[in-house]
């Protein structure tokens, strides 16, 4: 039976090219995701005359704006690349993310003063945030919606693989080395990009439907001399259904042109209020922070294990977190994965907290389970928050907006993810130093629990909806 639901599913020979052109455009969040591990590890060498590979030293606030920096490339890179997409199209905006993130490596390596490790992470937030509005819709748009959640969840496994590699690096590599070897990823990934069409949704919107064709089929794996009878019916459903589709959009609306009633309709709003619900819970159940600061949390929890090692191993729990969530997705649904996760979340947070607040303000004796304990709460917290809130969010974001409005509404709720991810980077070292450890995590527990609420009560399934609808 696994033989066959492996068979049937993602490795299908039907969307073989729906999977390697997915595994070619998420090399760029591997980079990405490289350039997120780079920090956690490398911030406390930086705040420290001893250890620092640079000529100077950061202190607590400008650690905090190191960290936040990245949001404010993540808004501008939104807006940036949702024009470049909907005025160029996914391929151009696909070439365009990588330009930013080469220029990370370039001024990491050259950095003489802090404002140069600013400059590296406002680049790292264009390219971050230019590839959470184009992949996941690129990646919609290419996908059969019986695989489509499964692709879009690579994503996240791409960037979740990236920061385990970027955490490792940056704990036993030399600072100068990283830079010239990460470089040559973004290259790669241009390259190959190169090798695959613009998606057939695009071509059509252009009027170009012969190219569309050709793309469709491409994407069906059907563009051979001599296709199967079975995927030939299957490309000529599809390719029907998608252009009944953007027929029927565009009868609707009477124009291309969006107008405000077509984000004040009822279905509109509880999308969009579902979105930023979603981008609530991406950020401020504190994983995004925990990612960025894992070696300071551990130090301030005193652990016994050495906090590079700690960060290293939450690495790879976040993986095999993705990993249960790829294989979960389309078989049971978003629904109660983001349920799951919430409440995981909620109590993994918590637990931490009290850990923290019995090791800290009480100052009790927890030698004997520092060793194991708090490695394994984070682990956890991080398993669940990647079996749903982190890897699923984009996957329904994609699919809970209306057609018309999703290009628009996914750049609106990633450009409010970016604010918050600024708010939460920001502020999350300043609450350690002066609220402590425990408090800061309780209030990551109560957004969870929040959401938690929210996704049971509000939130409809998502799995198995056409892309058109």
């Amino acid at each position: 039976m696994f033989i066959e639901t492996f068979k049937s599913g993602i490795f299908n020979k039907d969307f073989r090219r729906q999977l390697l052109v997915t595994l070619s455009a998420i090399i760029i969040t591997f980079c990405h995701g490289i350039g997120l591990g780079w920090l956690s590890p490398m911030l406390p060498q930086l705040q420290s005359a001893a250890e620092t590979p640079l000529d100077f030293v950061i202190d607590v606030s400008e650690a905090s704006w190191v960290g936040s920096m990245i949001s404010f490339g993540g808004f501008s890179g939104n807006f940036l690349f949702s024009f470049v997409m909907n005025r160029f199209g996914r391929k151009v905006a696909l070439y365009g993310l990588a330009l930013p993130h080469t220029c990370i490596w370039i001024l990491f390596y050259f950095a003489d003063s802090v404002e140069w490790l600013y400059a590296a992470r406002v680049c790292a937030g264009l390219s971050g945030g230019g590839m959470f509005i184009v992949l996941p819709l690129f990646i919609g748009e290419i996908a059969d919606k019986s695989i489509r959640g499964r692709l879009c969840s690579f994503f996240s496994l791409a960037i979740n693989i990236g920061i385990m590699v970027g955490f490792i690096i940056s704990s036993h590599v030399p600072y100068h080395v990283i830079p010239c070897t990460v470089v040559v990823l973004p290259i790669c990934y241009v390259l190959l990009t190169t090798r695959f069409p613009e998606t057939p949704q695009q071509l059509m919107r252009w009027g170009r439907e012969e190219e569309a064709k050709r793309s469709l089929k491409y994407y069906c794996n059907c563009d051979g001399p001599t296709p199967s009878k079975e995927s030939e019916r299957a490309y000529q459903k599809q390719f029907q259904e998608m252009r009944d589709a953007l027929q029927q959009q565009t009868k609707e609306s009477g124009s291309e042109s969006l107008t405000l009633s077509d984000f004040c309709n009822k279905r509109a709003l509880k999308a969009i209020a579902t979105g930023l619900v979603l981008m609530v819970g991406n950020i401020f159940t504190g994983t995004f922070a925990f990612i960025n600061y894992m070696s300071n949390i551990f130090e301030r929890v005193h652990t016994q294990l050495e906090p590079n090692t700690n960060t290293i191993i939450i690495g790879a729990v976040q993986i095999v977190g993705t990993l249960a969530s790829i294989y979960l997705v389309d078989r049971h649904g978003r629904k109660i994965l983001l349920i799951v996760s919430c409440a995981g979340s909620a109590l993994g947070t918590g637990a931490f907290g009290l850990y923290a607040f019995f090791g800290d303000e009480t100052e009790a004796d927890l030698s004997a389970i520092s060793s194991w304990l708090p490695v394994t709460i984070m682990a956890l917290n991080i398993f669940l928050a990647n079996v749903g809130i982190i890897s699923v969010t984009m996957v329904v974001l994609v699919e809970v907006l209306p057609p018309k409005i999703r290009a628009v509404g996914t750049s609106a709720c990633l450009g409010c993810l970016s604010c918050f991810a600024f708010t939460s980077l920001k502020a999350f070292p300043l609450m350690m130093e002066y609220w402590g450890l425990a408090a800061t995590m309780w209030g990551c527990a109560a957004v969870s629990v929040l959401c938690f609420f929210y996704v049971i009560v509000f939130m409809e399934e998502t799995k198995g909806k056409s892309i058109y609808d």
